[in-house]
């Protein structure tokens, strides 16, 4: 059962009980003995050998003894006689009583051998015990109530009509339950954690919405809510602290660890076990502002600086400003070059061969489509995880800041690794359709047999830019709509490495780069990036 809270909880048995008069002991409330006709007996119950079997056989062969009450019965196979409260209700048939519960006198966190034998007072609390009531519910078929009376006064009965349970060796387990009926509808099995309550008087709140009760909680005059000091969360209650913390004023929750920062940005609190606990000093910074976004209150630093709002810095420039401040780990990194005028953005930093290059291309996967239009190709798209291209205006403001060099990186399909490095590398603007404007001498292992080398980049400088919407390639047709792919063409190409990723060997618009070892079309993997010199 779950969480029910009652008063009297009693479970009885329909079978037949005890004696009438002569030889028959009854024993009334107060445990005084009455005994029959025959004086010279002093252990008379031991005598007589036609004991009765249960409280059913008291009240139906005892007409002149109806009264509830504690009696003696043997049921058959048992060695001796025990005493059972027997419950006669008015027009109705006798009960034995296995168990009750009314007031917690009696503590039933017991043993296997209390349980067993039985324990308690059988005017008060008791379990009746499990050998006695193995030996009862095996001589006939019984049926089985149970009484339950709730902290509302509500009496609620359910029974099944075959009841019985097995001796010592089968651990008596249950082996026979029959068809289940109840009394009543009021009948509310709660969820785990939750109790009955009167619904007049117990108000239901969640963690979402702590500082309102939910008129629709219950249905009936009583039923299930949480107790006092949780929360519904889901379909389940927890402890409020596990809701995190409820700000009244705003009413609004701060998660377990999140912040609060008050109105105006004057003091911030981190939830903690249910609690804010408040920080000693909290402000923005001068370059910074208070402001909601996200449905979050906190400083933001301006555009033109990076930080948590209380400290705001000038963003680094490129990744190689990043790996000079301190940081060698490769990863997503804000970055703000010279004469960008946007916010700060997010840059994939790599820093390996010797640290600080900023990436602006990755082919690993084919996740990302990359036959895009030109707009797509000048804000950038995809994911700086895995398959990306920067942009081509931020990839403008970036190589016109410094002298970088690029280096790209290539893997075949047959996992052999291949490099080539300009020590110069630069783009014009978009007037001038992001023309491959400068690309110095080459060194690395793609394309070691032309010459000068580097022939699969050299043989697109000074071109611009085209993709499937703007031709601006130097042939007679839109070299970008035919290879799938934006990029610097020429007529049409010697590297396509933002080609078709799923289209490779023999396909002509696959990722390709001119005179590396196999088919010039067998490209897995592909970065590019750039590093000031």
């Amino acid at each position: 059962m779950k969480m029910f809270q009652v008063k009297p909880f009693s479970f009885f048995i329909w079978i037949p009980c005890f004696w009438c008069f002569q030889d028959v002991i009854a024993f009334n409330s107060n445990h005084d003995v009455t005994r029959g006709i025959d004086n010279d007996a002093s252990f008379f119950f031991y005598q007589h050998p036609d004991y009765l079997r249960d409280c059913w056989d008291m009240q139906a062969r005892c007409t002149s003894n109806t009264s509830s009450g504690v009696f003696l019965i043997k049921p058959d196979g048992y060695w001796e006689p025990f005493q059972v409260y027997c419950d006669n209700p008015v027009n109705s048939k006798g009960w034995t009583i296995i168990q009750r519960r009314f007031d917690g006198a009696i503590d039933f966190n017991r043993d296997w051998d209390s349980y067993k034998s039985g324990f308690g007072f059988l005017n008060q609390e008791f379990w009746l015990g499990n050998e006695k009531l193995s030996f009862l519910t095996n001589q006939k078929r019984y049926e089985i109530m149970i009484e339950m009376t709730t902290a509302s006064g509500s009496v609620i009965e359910i029974s099944y009509d075959d009841f019985r349970i097995s001796d010592n060796l089968g651990n008596y387990s249950i082996v026979h339950l029959g068809k289940y009926s109840a009394s009543t509808d009021v009948i509310t099995w709660c969820q785990h954690n939750m109790i009955i309550e009167n619904c007049e008087n117990a108000c239901q709140r969640t963690c979402e919405t702590p500082g309102d009760c939910q008129e629709d909680s219950c249905v009936r005059s009583n039923g299930c809510v949480c107790p006092h000091g949780f929360l519904m969360n889901g379909s389940d209650c927890v402890p409020q602290e596990q809701c995190g913390c409820y700000v009244s004023d705003d009413r609004t929750v701060i998660p377990e660890g999140g912040f609060y920062v008050t109105s105006g940005c004057r003091r911030k609190g981190v939830c903690t076990n249910g609690q804010i606990d408040w920080e000693e000093d909290y402000a923005c910074s001068p370059n910074a502002v208070c402001d909601i976004r996200n449905d979050i209150r906190q400083c933001f630093c301006d555009e033109s600086y990076i930080g948590d709002g209380q400290i705001c810095n000038v963003p680094p420039k490129d990744c190689a400003e990043v790996y000079d401040a301190g940081s060698r780990t490769s990863g997503i990194y804000k970055i703000r070059p010279t004469g960008w005028t946007g916010s700060a953005f997010d840059v994939f930093c790599n820093m390996t061969d010797g640290g600080g290059w900023t990436v602006f291309q990755r082919r690993q996967d084919g996740s990302v489509d990359f036959f895009l239009l030109w707009a797509s190709y000048k804000e950038g798209f995809g994911n700086l995880s895995t398959e990306f291209w920067i942009g081509n205006d931020k990839l403008y403001y970036l190589t016109n800041q410094k002298r970088y060099e690029i280096r790209i990186d290539l893997v075949n399909r047959e996992y052999n690794s291949y490099y080539g490095k300009f020590d110069f590398f630069r783009i014009n603007d978009e007037s001038d359709n992001y023309r491959l404007s400068g690309l110095g001498t080459y060194s690395g292992t793609v394309d070691e047999r032309s010459s000068p080398g580097g022939d699969f980049l050299r043989y697109h400088l000074n071109h611009e830019f085209s993709t499937r919407d703007r031709d601006n390639d130097a042939y007679s047709y839109n070299c970008a709509d035919y290879y799938r792919a934006g990029w610097w063409y020429n007529k049409c190409h010697y590297s396509n490495l933002n080609g078709d990723y799923n289209a490779y060997l023999d396909s002509y618009s696959g990722i390709a780069c001119y005179y590396i070892p196999g088919p010039n079309y067998n490209i897995k993997y592909s970065e590019m990036k750039i590093r000031p010199v």
